[in-house]
């Protein structure tokens, strides 16, 4: 069995720790705790690893966020693995902070990412792991929120959500969506 992991996010300095690449930040905790290193492919930045005996296939695209789903799509028919084996990672503003959703489908919300990859895989079914980054933004200031630090005191509880997302992602690699689902929701 062979999964694809996504972690969303934007390339560049000035994207780093914000809240809408706190997919990046997952894939970056999953990758350190592997002991596995990020190279530079085709689309995104790619690493691998075995998980018992299932392979992990992890990303993190490099065509920005409004075109996920370009990365996505090479890296599925690259690997050869269906949509129900893939898990996005992504920011979720209609969720507080620290609390994580693992959904099998669902509208993408007004999310750029999402809304490239419902495109291009012509579906709202597809599993994703939603990290709640709050909504605590006054009208008209959703985008600087969202690409934004996190405030100190939410930067305090990272790496223990890191962690969380690592352990949901092991166990919807290793026991299925239904199962993982049932844990962490």
């Amino acid at each position: 069995m062979k999964y694809l992991i996504v972690g969303l996010g934007n390339i560049g300095n000035e994207y780093a720790n914000t809240r809408h690449n706190i997919g990046f930040d997952i894939a970056d905790h999953i990758a350190n705790k592997q002991g596995v290193s990020f190279k530079m492919e085709r689309l995104a930045f790619y690493t691998e690893y075995r998980l018992k005996n299932k392979m992990v296939y992890l990303i993190k695209p490099t065509t920005y966020m409004n075109l996920s789903g370009k990365a996505l799509h090479y890296w599925m028919q690259e690997l050869k693995i269906p949509k129900e084996q893939i898990l996005i990672l992504v920011d979720e503003i209609a969720l507080p902070f620290a609390k994580i959703k693992i959904k099998p489908s669902g509208s993408d919300g007004g999310h750029n990412g999402l809304k490239s990859i419902q495109f291009i895989l012509n579906s709202t079914i597809y599993p994703r792991l939603r990290f709640g980054v709050g909504n605590n933004y006054a009208k008209g200031q959703q985008v600087e929120y969202v690409l934004g630090k996190f405030a100190p005191n939410e930067q305090k509880e990272i790496p223990a959500l890191l962690e969380k997302c690592n352990n949901a992602i092991e166990s919807f690699v290793l026991e299925g969506l239904e199962n993982c689902m049932t844990k962490f929701n």
